[in-house]
């Protein structure tokens, strides 16, 4: 993993003055690298690129240019980029109307545990859920999660060599799969891993 540094980030003034232009760049990328899991999942990769721009969105919202701050705002975000075996991703759980957002919050208990990944030719991988912090209680699941699914060096050598990969959620109040995934995402992807 190719962490961010002080070093990879513009200043308040600099970003300010560019944020238009990456802003418009970046969401395209990031739209790139979202997988629609059913109609009420979503799925968005995350990468140095998205990484670095989620810090400079936190460090601009909240006029943070002191180096402690900054530094923390990298440590808070760091992992979250791939470390090379693996992928990592953002899950959203989207119901428009509030109502139904509780509702279904509360069935979806334990979902971010039976998120999957597979390779073509390999057993699926399974979701290491909220490594930062518990995001669900005895009641409901949160809204948003974060994913990471570990590889083996086998699986890496396929995806490597252009073998399929698919995705679902495998939880008994939500079923969705995709399977392959879109090309362009695929390819994405595969830039993910060394």
């Amino acid at each position: 993993m190719q962490i961010l540094t002080t070093a990879d980030l513009l200043t308040l003034e600099a970003y300010a003055r560019e944020r238009a232009v990456i802003r418009a760049r970046m969401i395209g990328y990031r739209a790139a690298r979202r997988l629609e899991m059913g109609p009420n999942c979503s799925w968005s990769f995350e990468d140095r690129e998205t990484v670095r721009y989620q810090v400079q969105e936190m460090l601009r919202t909240e006029r943070i240019f002191e180096a402690a701050g900054i530094t923390e705002e990298l440590a808070t975000y760091n992992p979250l980029i791939p470390g090379g075996r693996d992928l990592k991703a953002t899950l959203l759980i989207e119901y428009p109307d509030p109502a139904e957002r509780a509702q279904r919050l509360a069935t979806l208990r334990g979902m971010e545990r039976r998120c999957w990944m597979q390779v073509q030719g390999h057993e699926r991988v399974y979701a290491i859920a909220d490594e930062d912090l518990e995001r669900e209680n005895e009641h409901k699941t949160s809204a948003v999660h974060f994913l990471r699914f570990e590889f083996t060096l086998a699986m890496v050598q396929g995806i490597g060599s252009g073998a399929a990969l698919a995705a679902g959620v495998e939880h008994p109040a939500y079923l969705h799969a995709v399977d392959p995934l879109p090309a362009a995402l695929s390819t994405a992807l595969r830039a993910d891993f060394d």
